[in-house]
């Protein structure tokens, strides 16, 4: 696949992820949705990279960084945002997700010492800007759910943004990436079942062929493929560039939502969603400059 088809790929599965949630959310708990979708992709990565000879062979030491990982990125985040989509329209969650982008930058900062431009600045405080244009009617009114699932989506943010930079210091460290994913993965629903079970979470699981289908997109196609492709893509064109996929997700998500959720929008919606992904584009922009030769 040449670069336009990799970026189209992870950027329209991912995009379409968020719907995709939605379909899981009904009779089986959320809890119980994030560790079938994850125990799956873990176990369809671990015997990709056993059949394509990558070692899965770890430490204890990397096994405890690799378990953080998992609990952070694709545990605790991934439950935050499946609560939100309960609560929100996905094309909205997906918005308040791009913030990642913000939160990567503060925790290279405060952790790696990682530099920060005045643009850079500017590009943070215009997304946030938009997500507070876009979000302001729900957390000013009186529409609690709206705004706890506001909170829950911030929250999945920011445990996304925590499991990246555990991610990155592994990497950093020589954790080859795709077994560290399926590790991680399988610690994530190790830990979210874990959750489920001092709750007191009812376990069931629904045959349809909307929940099935869904999950079984979920794990293969959102959690394998389209990290694949997006891991190849850094590979052929650098971070920098592959960085835009942020920007087209909830672009994609918002599609979405819109025709299917009938999400109906208004001026300062319209208003702050171009304000967030301004910001994103903008902060990937003085990155890609950043990095020019």
């Amino acid at each position: 696949m040449g670069s336009t088809a990799l970026f189209a790929t992870a950027s329209l599965i991912w995009g379409s992820t968020w719907l995709a949630i939605t379909f899981q959310l009904g009779s089986v708990a959320p809890e119980a949705s994030v560790v079938y979708r994850f125990a799956l992709a873990a176990v369809l990565l671990a015997a990709w990279c056993a059949a394509t000879g990558r070692s899965l062979r770890f430490s204890p030491a990397q096994h405890a960084w690799l378990a953080l990982q998992g609990t952070l990125l694709f545990g605790l985040n991934y439950l935050g945002v499946y609560w939100a989509e309960q609560r929100i329209a996905s094309g909205l969650a997906a918005v308040l997700f791009s913030l990642i982008v913000f939160f990567n930058l503060i925790g290279a900062r405060l952790f790696f010492a990682a530099p920060t431009s005045r643009r850079t600045l500017a590009a943070a405080a215009l997304g946030v800007l938009g997500v507070a244009v876009m979000f302001g009617p729900e957390l000013s009114g009186s529409a609690g759910r709206a705004s706890l699932g506001i909170g829950y989506a911030l929250g999945a943010t920011v445990f996304a943004s925590a499991g990246n930079l555990i991610a990155l210091r592994n990497q950093r460290h020589g954790l080859p990436v795709l077994p560290s994913v399926a590790w991680g993965m399988g610690y994530g629903a190790l830990v979210i079942a874990l959750v489920a079970a001092v709750e007191g979470t009812p376990w069931s699981f629904e045959t349809s062929p909307r929940y099935v289908g869904s999950l079984v997109y979920l794990a293969v196609f959102g959690s394998v493929i389209a990290f694949g492709a997006y891991i190849t893509l850094l590979g052929k064109i650098g971070p920098a560039r592959a960085g835009y996929v942020g920007v087209a997700v909830p672009l994609v998500a918002l599609a979405l939502s819109t025709i299917f959720e009938r999400y109906e929008w208004t001026v300062t919606a319209l208003a702050g969603a171009a304000l967030c992904i301004a910001g994103n584009a903008l902060v990937l922009m003085r990155d890609r400059v950043s990095r020019a030769p």
